[in-house]
């Protein structure tokens, strides 16, 4: 039967398909607009089981703070053409307003979320089968609070970072950590706060380096100590130099707000290997 071009565009905007598919998917099913949203989500879920083996390193990053709730989400990809592509970004930004709406904890509960005529996970799935692309979500990780900052560095939605503050200070300050965290890619927030086997690891590292130069064996955990103190200096956020300040730590800078002013949570994703 003839495909008309009005059927073919609402079909478009329901799936996101292109007007090829769209066509040929509506001519399959004689017009039934059901059938062919169906004929689409079966050739999705037959690429994304085609290519389950290949690597998806590209995508979008996106973040969002809103009622006291901030994530970040990654739509992964297989190449940088799909992940510029300006429906793949918005439906990240639609799986990412879905996700804050519904203050979801994890990335299971976000894939589960009504979307369109399915899940998030199955538009997922329907987007991959329009492109040819594996696609697979990732990332997924918020904070919650009254005070947090996000940044999408230099706005390539490529690497995103969320800041929580104590206090609620000038938005300056906020900004101006998380885009600490994106250029300095802190461990943790604090001493305390860095991981034993990491502490263990580079405890390890700097007495094995110590000895290899010739240090006296009494000597060693001395030197390995201070080693790492410079460690916590540049792992720890708190006590990082201040990327746009180098004679104060990013705990001065914060305090030059409010003196109790400080971090109380940061999440830092990327797509690119460092």
């Amino acid at each position: 039967m003839a495909v008309s071009m009005d059927d073919i565009k609402k079909l478009r905007a329901m799936t996101g398909a292109g007007l090829g598919d769209c066509k040929k998917a509506l001519a399959e099913s004689n017009g039934n607009i059901e059938e062919a949203i169906e004929i689409i989500r079966k050739k999705g879920q037959a690429v994304a089981a085609k290519r389950s083996d290949r690597e998806a390193s590209e995508g979008c990053v996106l973040c969002k703070y809103e009622n006291g709730f901030a994530a970040i989400i990654a739509l992964k990809c297989e190449t940088d053409f799909v992940a510029k592509n300006a429906d793949f970004i918005a439906l990240t930004q639609s799986i990412l307003d879905l996700a804050v709406a519904n203050k979801c904890a994890t990335l299971e509960e976000v894939q589960a979320l009504p979307m369109g005529n399915g899940t998030v996970a199955d538009a997922v799935v329907d987007r991959s089968g329009i492109t040819g692309e594996k696609m697979e979500l990732d990332g997924y990780c918020t904070i919650e609070g009254e005070n947090v900052a996000i940044y999408d560095h230099q706005g390539k939605h490529m690497l995103c970072t969320m800041v929580a503050l104590n206090k609620a200070v000038d938005a300056t300050y906020g900004k101006a950590v998380a885009m600490q965290v994106a250029a300095m890619n802190p461990v943790s927030l604090c001493e305390a706060d860095v991981p034993e086997d990491i502490k263990a690891s580079e405890f390890k590292v700097a007495a094995e380096k110590a000895r290899e130069e010739g240090k006296p064996e009494a000597m060693i955990e001395k030197i390995a100590m201070g080693r790492m103190n410079k460690f916590y200096k540049e792992a720890c956020l708190l006590n990082q130099e201040f990327i746009q300040d180098s004679k104060l730590s990013v705990s001065q800078y914060l305090q030059q707000a409010d003196k109790e002013c400080t971090v109380t949570a940061f999440k830092r994703f990327t797509l690119r290997a460092e």
